[in-house]
């Protein structure tokens, strides 16, 4: 269950984070609201997650997925560019947070 409430946690937060673009600034009422929301989801989950997980655990896997989602994201529907050198950062953050629950299973 704890591991659940990170997923939702991170998928509320990257909801959140991929709303940002379309507040145009906080400009726009209903963007805003989303974003406001689900930043307080993804906390709240997160906390929830946090009773079980270690934070260090927990906290790498929350910013890991959810930069590496959000970095697809603005790749997918804002055709942001990514290159090489983007990738390549996403697949260290992704070998980062893999090292990290590696070394607390010890």
């Amino acid at each position: 269950m704890p591991w659940l409430l990170l997923a939702l946690a991170i998928t509320s937060e990257v909801c959140a984070t991929s709303l940002l673009k379309l507040t145009d600034g906080f400009s726009r009422l209903w963007p805003s609201l989303g974003v406001a929301a689900g930043y307080v989801l993804s906390f709240l989950l997160l906390g929830r997650a946090l009773k079980h997980i270690p934070v260090s655990i927990a906290y790498a896997v929350w910013s890991g997925a959810g930069t590496a989602a959000v970095a697809c994201i603005g790749a997918v529907f804002f055709t942001e560019p990514l290159g090489r050198a983007q990738w390549f950062g996403i697949a260290l953050i992704i070998a980062g947070v893999l090292v990290l629950n590696l070394r607390a299973g010890r």
